[in-house]
């Protein structure tokens, strides 16, 4: 048995949700015409939002996090049988300085069956990709090296404000309600995610085990953990069908 490689981050975050209201839906263009829309308009901006929740969920990256700056140029096709399709330029910002990041062309396919949206996306970014791991690492590092588990509540809270510790915990929520957002939006409903209502990190205890296993045997498992007093019972030489094996997991798990 090999020994597992140290745990990444994750989260058991209680997220709250709203709702952007119902989106105004153009007229009915006539089956595979194209129609401009307002680039300012509610539709315009929700649709881009929705190809960048796509986007932020797939990238998985804290540091590189984007949110809409603003709609340069939206048109909507009606496609016959299959559903509206939408043809957006729009320009970025970063998430937490709200800095310009670049500029992306998407396009939104909303199906007339109940499937996800089917989202292509591409962006020309400002900030470089190194600088970007680099961010990544280090929230990485800082969330694996805590001496005591983060817990959080209302974040931000009523007035807007994150504290300095729990502005991880902000990120990866961002990052993990892109999807949801994503998966939940419809061509007249988006989302935005307005407050973490409750976070817990997660500890991994550090084991080592010993296992023997024999067909139409119950298995035999010999173990100690980092925060028990146990330990390894002294064992001479390996038993048919045994392994040896370290379960060795530190990180940042929520």
């Amino acid at each position: 048995m090999q020994g597992l490689s140290a745990a990444p981050p994750a989260a058991f975050l209680n997220l709250l949700l709203l709702p952007l209201g119902a989106l105004l839906l153009p007229a009915a263009a006539a089956p595979g015409a194209e129609r401009e829309l307002n680039p300012s308009s509610r539709l315009a901006a929700g649709t881009a939002r929705l190809a960048l929740h796509y986007l932020n969920s797939r990238e998985a990256s804290p540091g590189a996090l984007q949110a809409l700056g603003q709609v340069r140029k939206a048109t909507l096709k009606s496609i016959p049988d299959s559903g509206h399709k939408y043809y957006l330029q729009f320009t970025t910002e970063d998430y937490k300085s709200g800095e310009n990041t670049g500029s992306c062309l998407a396009t939104v396919l909303y199906l007339k069956t109940k499937s996800l949206p089917v989202v292509n996306i591409k962006c020309t970014r400002t900030k470089d990709q190194n600088q970007i791991q680099e961010e990544d690492n280090r929230l990485y590092q800082k969330l694996r090296h805590q001496t005591k588990p983060i817990i959080g509540n209302n974040i931000p809270d009523s007035y807007g404000n994150i504290e300095p510790a729990l502005e991880p915990v902000w990120a990866l929520a961002v990052v993990g309600s892109s999807y949801i957002m994503w998966e939940k939006s419809t061509e007249n409903t988006g989302y935005f995610m307005a407050q973490v209502k409750s976070a817990k990190q997660w500890e991994i205890i550090s084991c080592h085990m010993r296992l023997t296993w024999l067909p139409g045997h119950p298995l035999k498992v010999k173990y100690f953990c980092a925060s028990e007093n146990q330990k390894v019972e002294d064992g001479s030489g390996v038993e048919s069908g045994s392994a040896a094996g370290i379960l060795h997991e530190r990180g940042a798990n929520f």
